[in-house]
């Protein structure tokens, strides 16, 4: 068995014995509290096929050689999860980076990476390029390209008994113990905000922070967590899938791309063919799928103006 089917065969089992009241019998867990059926498979993708006005923005080198290595991380619906075989991924994310390859005709060489690793990578040239629902920030800006293909964003989510009912001002949560994914903007704003209860006169909120989804939600049901900070669209897709929990509301918005290397050449292609599936259909097939529409922005942008 492979590193990565052992990895997610060892948290189905754990979720699993948490989660049981939370799936039928016939279903089982996986890393998003998500059962496998409810992943889904349609190929939304297959009739896409190359625009050679967009492939001739690649670089001469890239054309030639055809290919791309893409690092992608692999956490939970609607994002990237790993199919019931342990090494299968599909998502939101997949299909995106599938779809924009077939339009400029090149092959996707992919790897899986932990999404902290992935855009210090970028600059190493170890990737040309990768997924994992990276929010366009002004930090991540200096020293990172993006080409947007939706909009998402930061959101809450807590177990139905909690108190809270909207989180407006991150000081709703001094005092309690927020659970979120390591090194992401969710941890950065967490952190930044942080001082906000001192100044209140408040004890300041503990951050936790999981590699990996399913420890994150396993926290939050058997109550070592009060809440989740994390993408509201896979927010509202892991809720939809385990009893006593609810969604809570929208904190942001911000606008996801594929992150490239700084001044990488290849930015105008990819911004050229999400505009394609823009405009033959697919991208609004792709967003249909995963059920996030609301997340569809009007044209795919590089760089564009981001938040803290």
């Amino acid at each position: 068995m492979s590193p990565n089917a052992l990895r997610a065969s060892v948290l189905l089992a754990g979720i699993s014995l948490v989660l049981t009241s939370c799936a039928a019998p016939k279903e089982t867990a996986n890393t998003a509290g998500t059962s496998e059926a409810d992943i889904p498979t349609t190929d939304v993708i297959k009739d896409v096929g190359k625009d050679p006005a967009a492939a001739k923005l690649l670089p001469e080198a890239v054309r030639t050689r055809g290919t791309l290595t893409l690092a992608t991380s692999v956490g939970s619906p609607p994002g990237a999860a790993y199919l019931p075989d342990g090494k299968t991924v599909a998502g939101q994310d997949i299909d995106f980076a599938d779809a924009t390859a077939k339009v400029l005709g090149l092959r996707l060489k992919r790897e899986v990476a932990s999404f902290e690793a992935i855009l210090p990578a970028l600059g190493s040239g170890k990737y040309d390029l990768g997924t994992g629902n990276f929010g366009v920030t002004q930090e991540r800006r200096k020293t990172v390209d993006f080409v947007t293909y939706i909009n998402d964003g930061q959101g809450f989510a807590v177990r139905d008994d909690s108190p809270l009912k909207k989180v407006t001002d991150l000081t709703q949560l001094c005092g309690r113990t927020v659970a979120t994914s390591a090194g992401t903007t969710f941890e950065a704003t967490l952190e930044a905000n942080r001082p906000k209860c001192a100044r209140a006169g408040k004890k300041p909120y503990e951050v936790k922070t999981y590699a990996d989804q399913g420890a994150l939600w396993i926290s939050l049901q058997q109550g070592r967590s009060d809440v989740v900070m994390s993408t509201i669209n896979g927010l509202r897709y892991a809720v939809r899938q385990q009893q006593g929990l609810r969604f809570l509301n929208e904190y942001q918005r911000l606008d996801v791309g594929f992150a490239f290397k700084k001044g990488s050449a290849l930015t105008p292609a990819f911004r050229a063919a999400v505009n394609r599936l823009k405009k033959d259909g697919t991208y609004d097939r792709i967003l249909k799928k995963w059920g996030t529409s609301s997340s569809a922005i009007d044209a795919s942008r590089i760089n564009p103006p981001a938040k803290g």
